[in-house]
């Protein structure tokens, strides 16, 4: 007689109760309903951290790296609404510093947002417009 594996009996049981949670209609008045879900991007997080990284993230406490991210995506916003020329300058280096610290961190490439290649020649550009001005190379 083969074992029953356990997974499939949990599974069972999870579905079981989900479809009779559905016939009595508990799921019908979900916050969000009729919306498309918001997603989260834990792609950058290690397969086997992400259900950890989730459930502090839950509790409201930021794992540094994803803490890190968070400011460096602030960063990346603070830039586009900069006006100030000296003020995106300062912004700019603050996030270069950020970036290198965080590949050298964390060993692996360290993806924004937005798409890096724009952004990493967006620095490059303005770093050589900055160094124009100062005269320095």
């Amino acid at each position: 007689m083969a074992e029953a594996n356990p997974w499939s009996v949990i599974q069972f049981i999870a579905e079981r109760r989900i479809e009779e949670a559905q016939a009595q209609g508990i799921f019908d008045n979900l916050p969000g309903r009729g919306r498309p879900l918001q997603l989260e991007d834990m792609s950058h997080v290690p397969e086997d951290l992400r259900m950890a990284y989730k459930i502090l993230s839950n509790a409201g406490c930021l794992p540094p790296e994803l803490a890190e991210r968070k400011e460096l995506n602030r960063l990346v916003d603070l830039l586009d609404s900069c006006k100030d020329e000296q003020e995106r300058v300062q912004q700019m280096q603050k996030l270069r510093f950020m970036v290198v610290r965080a590949k050298m961190r964390y060993q692996r490439h360290l993806q924004l947002e937005q798409d890096d290649p724009y952004y990493d020649r967006l620095l490059d550009k303005l770093s050589a417009t900055v160094n124009e001005k100062t005269g320095s190379a």
